[in-house]
């Protein structure tokens, strides 16, 4: 018999007699090894464990991290949180069809104790009745002093901020799906006394604002994503870097008035409606990258398009930009006299862009216009590095090989050409077969 088998037979017996004896071999593990298995669990399956043996009782109130599914009751919520006996350096909550009573039920319990991130989704399945009636309604969130994160994804529940009180350790605040009553409360909950360490804030799909002014000394970062409705946006934000401004105002039909001064920033994601005589961007100098979409086809683009080639050249130092080709439908063949030829004096006009370095086109389909205005790109762009084109989903692999041939036959010493196409759904890297 080998080494192996012998030693296998005696654990083995080890084990039975264990077993025998009745022992509890997991209990005897320390504290912070029970906390980490329990981590893997959702909250209310780790509660259940303190039935296990008075060595289970309290192990889950070491947990720094809560998790709560839709199902669970309000008050419980409250009363696992309030008898954790740590600091909960995350807390997240999943509701269905919540109610602004059964969220104040916990959310105080949660201020005092929540000292890292704060998760809320409820997800809203009412009828539009109901939907409306809960848009009456709302809730007010506690101050919560010493989270650093918080992200609320709230059905469009309204929501309140008290009055007096300071978040002051937020760094991050992720707003969905959030019903206000007046521009005021988002104003006063994101300023600078309320938030004095605000870096990120994220405002997606929000309703009750026509208009969002932010003043903050402290932001970085800053999404306004689906803002339908609002048609005023100011921003003063001296230490800005990065501002992204997503189909606020592409489906309303009144002129946006946008005021934004962010003399540091360095990033710019534009794809909404631009009217440079009622959008003012400020001092951007210092801009680096820029992102937006271009229209291919269509009189309803020819403005935008006209705007975005009068904005390119404020930007001096921009050292990356990113196109997005936008497509309207019903497209039909180009005839002689399309008006996609309209006007034609984009073809010969002169823009300098002396420090792009970097230039990624986004759903190129390579039609004869894109390419021409590809090309232009070029001409502009003197000491470019790095050209990344990725095809829409139509182009076909011939003629993703007639563009990269030619791409690549305008290629200058030092510079790097990538390519990418779509095969199956997936965005694979393109480098077509000799």
């Amino acid at each position: 018999m080998c080494i192996e088998q012998i030693g296998g037979e005696v654990a083995a017996k080890h084990a039975k007699s264990a077993d025998a004896r009745g022992e509890d071999r997991l209990s005897a593990l320390p504290d912070d090894v029970l906390v980490l298995i329990l981590l893997r669990l959702y909250t209310a399956d780790a509660a259940r464990t303190s039935v296990l043996s008075h060595r289970w009782r309290r192990i889950w109130t070491l947990l720094p991290e809560l998790r709560f599914d839709a199902a669970q009751n309000p008050h419980f919520l409250r009363s696992a949180i309030s008898a954790s006996e740590v600091p909960l350096h995350s807390l997240l909550v999943g509701t269905l069809d919540a109610s602004p009573q059964s969220l104040a039920a916990w959310l105080p319990a949660a201020a005092t104790r929540v000292s890292g991130k704060l998760v809320l989704i409820n997800l809203d399945q009412r009828s539009t009745t109901a939907g409306e009636e809960a848009e009456a309604s709302q809730i007010e969130l506690p101050c919560f002093e010493k989270a650093n994160a918080i992200g609320l994804e709230l059905g469009f529940l309204g929501l309140s901020v008290p009055p007096a009180g300071v978040f002051a350790r937020l760094i991050d605040l992720y707003l969905h799906g959030v019903q206000f009553h007046s521009p005021g409360e988002l104003e006063d909950f994101v300023s600078s006394p309320r938030c004095p360490c605000l870096q990120k804030l994220s405002i997606r799909n929000v309703r009750g604002l026509d208009s969002i002014t932010i003043d903050s000394g402290t932001l970085l970062l800053l999404r306004l994503d689906h803002l339908h409705g609002v048609r005023k946006v100011t921003v003063v934000a001296p230490v800005l870097k990065d501002l992204s401004l997503v189909d606020c105002f592409l489906t309303d039909r009144n002129q946006p008035v946008v005021n934004i001064s962010a003399p540091q920033l360095k990033f710019l994601n534009w794809v909404d409606a631009y009217d440079p005589s009622s959008i003012c961007l400020g001092s951007i100098e210092r801009l680096q990258i820029f992102s937006t979409f271009f229209f291919v086809y269509g009189l309803d683009g020819t403005a935008h398009n006209s705007a975005f080639l009068m904005l390119l050249p404020q930007f001096k130092a921009i050292e990356c930009l990113s196109l997005l080709l936008a497509y309207l439908p019903e497209q039909t063949a180009c005839s002689s006299d399309c008006i996609c030829d309209q006007p034609t004096n984009w073809k010969t006009e002169e823009f300098s862009l002396n420090h792009l370095q970097e230039l990624e086109i986004k759903g190129f389909g390579a039609s004869e216009h894109e390419v021409a205005f590809v090309m232009r790109l070029l001409n502009w762009a003197t000491v470019l590095k790095m050209m990344t084109v990725i095809f829409s989903h139509s182009t076909t692999e011939s003629k993703g090989k007639e563009c990269f041939q030619m791409f690549q036959s305008f290629s200058r010493p030092g510079m790097c050409m990538k390519f990418y196409i779509y095969r199956e759904f997936s965005k694979v890297p393109y480098a077509p077969e000799d």
